[in-house]
């Protein structure tokens, strides 16, 4: 949604794949006014548009593909260097989800102190959040019960099903995601929020409530 600014990166990001690898790059958009439809055919992605939140577009988007592997992601990461080298292993291996280490783009020394608490949730926790990328298996997906469309919160419902079907595992690799909504609200401000948020979530509080509390910033 209106990120013309950040599509741009992340999509020359995924051409430096091998051509065998993606069969497809999918954009859903959720109804930008700044261009980032045609940026995205542009740069040769098909663009589906559909409303009502994250969630309802991931899941669209899934419902959209017919891959037995997807990479769902944030229009607003950077992949690093090389990143489809570790997804290509991680398909050789036997089936199971795979995220990305998050990196958050600033200099505030708060903010390695995020990734380090992500590190934890992620690995021993096993808690990973759609900021970090997602790759599976289709099967597996299914298995777990799909993507549900949430307009937020999607990424959370969809980890606690997925981690009761087996580990899931750290492809060894960052993204970096823009770091405007933690400048913006503040480091502690955003983390204390955001927990804020899903503890409404876990607690049976309506995820479109959310949604709208979670933009409204």
């Amino acid at each position: 949604m209106n990120e013309a600014e950040h599509l741009p990166a992340l999509l020359a990001d995924l051409a430096t794949a091998p051509t065998e690898l993606v069969e497809s790059c999918l954009v859903v958009d959720g109804g930008s006014h700044d261009g980032s439809p045609r940026l995205s055919a542009l740069a040769g992605a098909r663009v589906l548009q559909v409303t009502g939140g994250r969630g309802c577009q991931l899941a669209a988007g899934v419902a959209s593909s017919g891959a037995p592997w997807l990479l769902l992601l944030h229009a607003d990461l950077r992949l690093a260097a090389g990143w489809w080298v570790a997804v290509q292993r991680a398909m050789a291996a036997p089936e199971a989800p795979w995220c990305f280490r998050l990196g958050i783009e600033g200099a505030d020394p708060g903010l390695r102190l995020v990734e380090w608490g992500v590190r934890l949730r992620s690995g021993p926790g096993q808690l990973p959040y759609g900021d970090q990328g997602l790759l599976l298996p289709r099967r597996l997906l299914e298995r777990a019960g799909g993507l549900r469309a949430l307009p937020l919160m999607e990424d959370l419902d969809l980890v606690l099903r997925l981690r009761q079907l087996g580990p899931i595992r750290d492809l060894g690799l960052p993204v970096r995601v823009d770091g405007r909504r933690w400048r913006q609200l503040g480091i502690w401000g955003t983390a204390w929020r955001n927990a804020r948020l899903r503890r409404a979530w876990r607690r049976g509080a309506d995820p479109a409530d959310l949604a709208a509390r979670y933009y409204e910033a």
